[in-house]
């Protein structure tokens, strides 16, 4: 698989089959006065996203702002060299803060993936449940959906009239050890759902469009719906 557009004015950069195989998706947005790259990937592939990201015809140094969906290793892992790499600044939201710039591998979740995780400042820190910041010529809407993690949160921009959202583990999964919250969860699909986005960039399951995006996002509510 190759790093390649996705949407105009959204590409794909990184994920297993991409950059590394421990890698979230990816995704790089062209902001026109500055990129804005949704998650990391996990580490190791760090270099190899931002080769995808000089593959596709950009320079890595407009790479203004980097979001991090939330604290687990697979979309934060890879910040800290990106970020040495672009001087990006770093968007979170402060429910998912100590583990981001603490680096417990609990919250990080980096025991699973037997990777080392390298701690990472906050520059833009989120709080409440929604912000809008204008980055380039985008308005991104950053809207807190604590349940996957209690920092969890999705991003959604408007682009030539079609919504599109970063909604990076809708999937979950659910674990007591990083303060994960079905029920919360649960609530913030219902939230995901009333955006009505045409287009889903999901953190692992890839791109839905149309009608495929609200399918999906009710299918993960059946499949945990006795959780």
């Amino acid at each position: 698989m190759e790093p390649k557009e996705i949407e105009r004015g959204i590409s794909v950069v990184g994920g297993p089959g991409i950059s590394h195989p421990a890698d979230c998706c990816v995704y790089l947005v062209d902001a026109k006065d500055e990129l804005v790259m949704i998650d990391a990937g996990a580490g190791p592939g760090a270099e190899a996203i931002l080769k995808n990201v000089r593959a596709l015809g950009f320079d890595p140094a407009l790479i203004g702002h980097l979001v991090a969906t939330h604290c687990h290793i697979d979309h934060v892992g890879g910040i800290s060299r990106i970020k040495e790499e672009t001087g990006a600044l770093v968007i979170a939201h402060e429910a998912d803060r100590e583990g981001i710039e603490l680096g417990d591998r609990r919250l990080t979740a980096a025991d699973l993936y037997g990777l080392e995780y390298w701690p990472a400042k906050i520059d833009v820190v989120l709080e409440g449940d929604e912000k809008t910041i204008r980055l380039g010529d985008l308005d991104f809407r950053f809207i807190a959906i604590p349940g996957h993690t209690p920092g969890s949160i999705a991003v959604a921009i408007d682009l030539e009239g079609r919504r599109a959202l970063f909604g990076q583990d809708v999937h979950g999964p659910f674990s007591d050890s990083w303060g994960s919250d079905i029920n919360m969860w649960r609530r913030s699909m219902e939230k995901l759902l009333d955006l009505e986005a045409e287009i889903l960039c999901e953190g692992h399951a890839g791109i839905f469009r149309g009608k495929e995006v609200r399918s999906y996002i009710e299918s993960q509510l059946r499949r945990y719906r006795h959780f």
